[in-house]
């Protein structure tokens, strides 16, 4: 919707004097005429000003209450909350003016002060809401430290794209004309969009991350031949401490285009053990391991046992393939499971006479 007002405008050739005198003579006409629409006027607009304090009250209290900042309501009830005075009374005035057809002098001032308070009210309304899609799109993460440094410049952003459109449209409904104001913006924008493009990229990438979430800090991820647990992610790069201690640092733009593995939403890992065994081992044996194994794995209370089989009969050794799952994410049980199903293995397969095939050293030269 549009709001089309006149600045208000008196004969500029008389002077100020008297153009205050013809302003104060209008509004006292206009009372005395119209003394019961005002009154009427006045009880609505005192309504609907106590209407919006009720409003403002509820935006408040949902903000207390609620202990999840993140959440819709408080989104709401925090946009509520910004309703302003000066609006409140602008909107009043306008229903007041517009009911008890005030002169034209008045009209246009008070319309004039309510496009003013409306755009900027708006403004403050829209920058609330953006900001809180953000927060809830980003959860509870901003609270730990995830994307710190970006949400400011992302909330400054933000402010200034919703108030400069809100000044641009202030302009526009007064009948000044934009066109080339706007043509100047984005002229401006194209060439410090070109200049500082590299520092986008990794805003957007930031923004990415943050909407997307394939990964959180303290979440452990593996990207080309890096892996490591991640410490910060800020406006241009992350920080991954690797496996070996070292910091990595790399950009949000090239981090996301490449292939990231999150470890850390792994329900359960997978163990593969490949047996090089003799020929020489007895047949019947060799059949009765796939049991005798799965009853190693089942000893364990957080495996599940998937396969034991001789695979192939390769140049110097029968090989047994065996395949259990850990129902743990961590890296440390698979660890501890697969070195007692290693251990227990070993075992066993001495107690049933089991040979390994392995490597003969080379003999020892002549003394």
């Amino acid at each position: 919707m549009t709001f089309r007002t006149i600045a208000p405008q008196l004969a500029e050739d008389l002077p100020y004097s008297e153009q205050i005198q013809i302003l104060w003579r209008d509004l006292s006409s206009w009372i005395a005429t119209h003394g019961l629409q005002i009154i009427v006027g006045l009880v609505v607009g005192a309504i609907i000003v106590a209407v919006l304090m009720g409003v403002k009250a509820l935006g408040l209290r949902i903000c207390r209450t609620d202990k999840d900042h993140t959440h819709w309501r408080t989104t709401i009830g925090r946009a509520f909350s910004r309703t302003r005075i000066w609006f409140m009374l602008a909107v009043a005035a306008w229903l007041v003016v517009g009911y008890a057809h005030a002169p034209a002098a008045i009209a246009s001032t008070i319309r004039f002060i309510f496009v003013v308070a409306a755009a900027l009210q708006a403004a403050i309304w829209a920058r609330e809401l953006a900001l809180g899609v953000i927060e809830h799109r980003a959860g509870g993460d901003m609270d730990n430290g995830r994307l710190s440094s970006a949400i400011g410049i992302i909330r400054l952003l933000v402010t200034i794209a919703i108030f400069a459109i809100a000044i641009i449209l202030i302009l526009d409904n007064l009948g000044v004309n934009v066109t080339g104001l706007v043509a100047g913006l984005g002229i401006g924008g194209i060439a410090i969009g070109l200049a500082a493009q590299g520092i986008f990229s990794d805003l957007f990438a930031a923004l990415s991350i943050l909407f997307d979430k394939p990964f959180r800090v303290g979440e452990i991820i593996r990207f080309g031949d890096a892996t490591g647990r991640v410490e910060a992610i800020g406006l241009k790069t992350t920080r991954v401490r690797s496996l070996d201690g070292e910091q990595v640092i790399i950009s949000n733009a090239k981090l996301l285009d490449q292939q990231i593995r999150n470890l850390a939403d792994v329900s359960e890992r997978r163990v593969l053990l490949n047996l090089p065994l003799t020929y020489a081992n007895d047949p019947d044996t060799l059949a009765l391991l796939p049991k005798e194994l799965k009853a190693i794995v089942d000893r364990e209370p957080e495996c599940r046992f998937d396969h034991a089989w001789l695979m192939d009969f390769a140049a110097a050794s029968i090989n047994l393939e065996l395949m259990f799952h850990v129902e743990d994410g961590a890296a440390e049980r698979m660890n501890e499971a697969r070195h007692r199903v290693m251990t227990r293995t070993l075992q066993r397969l001495r107690e049933l006479d089991v040979q390994f095939n392995y490597p003969v050293p080379p003999p020892l030269p002549p003394a």
